[in-house]
């Protein structure tokens, strides 16, 4: 069972695992995150073997006022998904965030370090952790950051937009992280459920069973919005021109909600326990661009 499937990280995991398991995937307009009746019925219904949330509340700035709104598809959502796996003793793959640091440490963020989220949604991300944990299922929860894909809404769509419509671009200079592609995401979660190899699902759902708990999920490497916007255009091919892209600081650049500085991840406890690593953020930036064609 897959929701969020209209996303950009759930249509991708749609096209990873269609043809391979047998995949009920819904999207908004099938199930309504908002509606936890709808999910505990939909979850009955189907029995399934593994569900992986995909559907998320992710208007950070938004999030600021429409808190409600965030609590309930972030924070309510993955709690009754929860309670309804372990019911039916499926496996629950659910996506988190690095927003859920402060981003204070100087170095990469393990698994176990401190939480303190800036900002509403990395709050009600975290509160969908903490009650995924509660619950006692079988689960795998994946923290992961910077996310884009050839569809929805994204950085690297609104960077290759503007490139087309300004001559300059100013962009945050002093954010740290790893952008990491839908199309990367996908590709971790075909493997965690053993439909990237064809393994027999009951052997890998037994897997993530013993291994459940937490774990970081991001690309390779790290790098700046700022840097991440002039790599969009020194790869991007048919771009009518390509704008000057000048480093400011968060300060020149108030939003709604606060970001961490520093959002690097370790994922090292992801390669040690299931043998898998994220590509480097270039090459997932260079294979979106493929897909885009413009490349």
């Amino acid at each position: 069972m897959l929701t969020g499937a209209g996303g950009q990280v759930g249509a991708e995991v749609a096209r990873a695992l269609a043809g391979r398991v047998e995949l009920l995937a819904f999207d908004h307009a099938s199930l309504d995150l908002a509606d936890a009746e709808a999910i505990r019925a939909r979850v009955r219904e189907i029995r399934p073997d593994a569900i992986v949330n995909a559907a998320a509340y992710t208007a950070v700035d938004r999030a600021q006022a429409e808190t409600d709104a965030a609590h309930a598809v972030n924070a309510l959502a993955p709690a009754v998904l929860a309670e309804e796996a372990r019911r039916c003793r499926a496996v629950l793959l659910h996506y988190s965030t690095d927003y859920v640091f402060d981003g204070a440490k100087p170095g990469p963020y393990v698994e176990e370090d401190p939480v303190a989220p800036l900002n509403v949604y990395g709050s009600t991300k975290l509160e969908g952790e903490r009650a995924i944990a509660r619950s006692g299922c079988d689960h795998i929860v994946l923290r992961t950051q910077w996310v884009y894909g050839p569809h929805g809404r994204n950085f690297l769509l609104t960077m290759l937009r503007l490139g087309e419509e300004r001559d300059e671009l100013r962009v945050v200079d002093d954010q740290r992280g790893a952008p990491t592609s839908s199309l990367q995401l996908a590709r971790l979660t075909s493997g965690l459920l053993g439909a990237a190899t064809g393994e027999p699902s009951a052997a890998s759902l037994e897997r993530l069973r013993a291994s459940s708990g937490l774990y970081h999920a991001t690309a390779s490497g790290e790098t700046s919005w700022c840097r991440f916007a002039r790599a969009i255009f020194e790869d991007a091919i048919g771009v009518s021109r390509r704008p000057r892209v000048i480093a400011i600081s968060s300060a020149e650049y108030p939003t709604p909600a606060r970001r961490p500085a520093n959002s690097v991840l370790s994922c090292e406890k992801l390669a040690n326990t299931f043998g898998l690593r994220i590509e480097a953020w270039r090459d997932g930036m260079r294979e979106v661009l493929s897909a885009l064609g413009r490349r």
